[in-house]
């Protein structure tokens, strides 16, 4: 036989993806924007289109708590929500 079973010749080192996955908030730094997220989902029937501004919240919170590493820092656009973006920016008067 020609094979031979190598199976110690390459290791094998496990990463966390990228995207998707993020550390756990074991402090409950943002335990509060969650429960209003989850409360939205329940009231409009697990519509999750309708608890966008909750979802935005909630990941806003995760990234300013960068000392924590819960989320790494990610312009809102890029997560889908440059539409909401733009409703924030309208809302905000102009300084004169």
């Amino acid at each position: 036989m020609s094979t031979a079973m190598n199976f110690g010749s390459k290791s094998f080192t496990p990463r966390p993806p990228d995207k998707g996955a993020f550390p756990l908030d074991h402090f409950g730094e943002c335990s509060a924007f969650k429960e209003r997220f989850m409360e939205c989902l329940r009231r409009s029937g697990y519509e999750s289109a309708a608890c966008r501004q909750s979802a935005m919240a909630y990941l806003e919170c995760r990234m300013d708590r960068r000392v924590r590493q819960l989320m790494a820092n990610e312009p809102l656009e890029k997560l889908g929500f440059k539409d909401l973006m733009n409703e924030k920016s309208e809302e905000k008067p102009e300084k004169s």
